[in-house]
């Protein structure tokens, strides 16, 4: 039962990165009906800006600045950057593929991702970057298992954020913009909606939390690489069709138990398998859940809300 209850935290934690970045998927998604491969490239951007601004400010000539402030600022730092890569992307990328088949848009999204990563590479190169340990180690008993001071951090930020965006969602014009263009983008035009003004915005909110996840994900493991969001942004994505693509509660339910069956099969595989199979098989879960979503339940555990377009 206690490890049950180890593997149960540290799914809930990874779990809600999976959420984050799922939201930017289906959010994207549910507007335009794009899938956009190179989210998970913003998340790397933001992991590598952070880390490197971590670093400089605590190893640098501002060497006395508290852990916390230089976390901050890099968390702020990063936010920009990855919302300036999500608008030029739309703007430049798939705007004018707008009303192109589905084919072109997707195939030009695995061409930005492949643009990214390569930028990434040249701007940072090809090692690991390590992040320091600024956050206290502090460790807490719960029911026999262990919860660091940091997973509880990702997981009320996470939490927090995932409330603030259902409330900008349901409670404020641009939300009603964007649920309107979701419906029919000609209609909610012709009712006055600029619907490049809102697809902008679905952009640089997803922008936005992608930059978050990737400040997580980095203090989470330790270490940020240029190709590491190719992985992430994978399983955000099963993670986006678990819960139901286009629909926000749908990605974040979708996170959550992503990252509980990856990490309870983790924990259980070795068990099961009697040490054949170790832990590092947890990616293979991922893609079992995506096989078995799309072949018995094509519109996720909670639906899809958009029609389907041409």
């Amino acid at each position: 039962m206690d490890i049950f209850l180890q593997q149960l935290i540290n799914g809930v934690t990874v779990g809600s990165v999976y959420a984050l970045v799922a939201l930017g998927y289906t959010m994207v998604y549910g507007i335009i009906g794009l899938i956009n491969f190179a989210h998970g490239d913003v998340v790397m951007v933001g992991a590598m800006v952070a880390t490197t601004l971590v670093v400089t400010l605590l190893g640098g000539d501002a060497g006395g600045m508290p852990p916390w402030l230089a976390m901050v600022t890099a968390l702020l730092a990063a936010i920009p950057v990855c919302m300036a890569l999500g608008w030029v992307a739309e703007r430049y990328a798939y705007r004018p593929l707008r009303r192109a088949p589905r084919l072109a848009a997707l195939i030009t999204a695995i061409g930005v991702s492949i643009i990214i990563q390569n930028l990434a590479m040249m701007v940072w190169g090809r090692n690991y970057l390590s992040f320091p340990h600024i956050i206290e180690p502090n460790i807490f008993e719960l029911g026999g298992a262990r919860i660091s001071m940091l997973q509880i951090i990702i997981i009320l930020s996470a939490t927090a954020i995932m409330a603030g965006l259902l409330l900008v969602v349901h409670r404020t014009r641009l939300g009603t913009a964007m649920r309107a263009t979701a419906q029919n983008r000609e209609v909610a035009g012709l009712m006055g909606v600029n619907i490049n003004t809102v697809i902008s915005a679905a952009f640089l909110i997803g922008s936005a939390l992608a930059a978050v996840a990737g400040v997580m994900v980095t203090t989470y493991y330790g270490v940020a690489q240029y190709t590491m969001g190719f992985m992430l942004g994978l399983k955000a994505f099963t993670a986006a069709v678990l819960g139901g693509i286009g629909n926000l509660g749908g990605a974040m339910l979708g996170g959550l138990l992503l990252g509980i069956i990856e990490s309870l099969g983790a924990g259980y595989i070795g068990e099961l398998t009697n040490g054949v199979f170790g832990s590092n098989y947890q990616d293979v879960f991922s893609f079992i859940v995506l096989i078995l979503v799309l072949v018995f339940r094509p519109s996720g555990l909670m639906g899809e809300r958009v029609g389907d377009r041409a």
